[in-house]
């Protein structure tokens, strides 16, 4: 959608295509200007953010306190959305009100993705409710959340394993406060009784982390190489080369591929699921990377 650059092409025929391809092509790879050396994943800027997080959700995201979410595995693109709510006062004041107003949505999104990746702790049975009066009123819930708690999709959290008079809270809170109309149908027709009873379902339940954070950036590039690796050869396909490209320019390409402003099915859906963190990260690390 260039304009200068959709100007230019409507001057060139096939052959002028082929002849600036041609000389391009020809020319020696040239690096990009940024600068070498470790890549920070987001993982690892998570995990230096959530120093502010451990003193009430715990040092893993595994809470202790009563009342207290864990965020441990939770769905991370949930995880951002929430931090918004907060941000927005769109939920009730909390000392997260205090430590969030300076994050970026990179910082967010990094965050989201360290705790995502943590293992969630089992829990004993709630001090209240009834698990197995629970389970069949938290039926309708799996269409959403997931069979017995653990959802499928990044922006619905995670139920299973979480703190139950947490879920109490919550559950009640999309009575009044909470704006998500589907939810607030469902739950003003529950009993308080039978919302502890569901609390103490989810909360028995065993879950699992919804990211690998650790190894995601390596596990990404791996996936890349598969087609841009200089010496692979893939038929019918043409493929750029992405080693020692600009950054930015790099950036800009998966963000366009991810929100379908560029036309390639595979790259698109490859790309959906990548948050700005992380396609900042990916393309940090193949600008790195020597120009072949």
């Amino acid at each position: 959608m260039h304009a200068a650059l959709r100007e230019i092409a409507t001057h060139l025929d096939d052959a002028d295509m082929r002849n600036v391809a041609a000389y391009y092509a020809s020319l020696p790879a040239v690096q990009a200007a940024t600068a070498k050396g470790a890549v920070e994943s987001p993982y690892a800027h998570g995990h230096k953010l959530s120093a502010a997080c451990v003193q009430c959700h715990g040092e893993d995201g595994n809470s202790t306190a009563p009342g207290i979410p864990s965020l441990a595995g939770q769905q991370p693109q949930y995880l951002v959305e929430a931090i918004q709510e907060y941000l927005k006062r769109e939920r009730k004041a909390a000392p997260m009100h205090a430590l969030l107003p300076g994050f970026t949505r990179l910082d967010m999104e990094s965050l989201a993705l360290y705790f995502a990746s943590q293992t969630p702790a089992t829990h004993a049975s709630a001090p209240f409710g009834d698990p197995s009066a629970g389970e069949p009123l938290a039926a309708v819930c799996g269409g959403c959340h997931g069979a017995h708690g653990v959802s499928g999709d990044s922006a619905t959290p995670n139920l299973a394993a979480q703190d139950a008079t947490y879920l109490v809270d919550a559950i009640k809170a999309y009575r009044t406060t909470r704006k998500r109309e589907k939810m607030r149908l469902y739950v003003t027709g529950l009993s308080d009784a039978q919302i502890r009873d569901i609390a103490a379902f989810y909360s028995v339940q065993k879950s699992q982390a919804a990211e690998s954070g650790r190894t995601l950036v390596k596990d990404l590039t791996d996936r890349c190489d598969r087609c841009h690796n200089p010496g692979a050869e893939i038929a019918g396909m043409a493929v750029p080369k992405i080693h020692g490209q600009d950054r930015d320019y790099l950036v800009m390409a998966l963000r366009a591929y991810r929100d379908g402003r560029r036309e390639s099915s595979m790259m698109h859906n490859m790309s959906l699921p990548y948050s700005d963190s992380v396609i900042e990260s990916l393309a940090t690390a193949y600008a790195s990377q020597p120009a072949k």
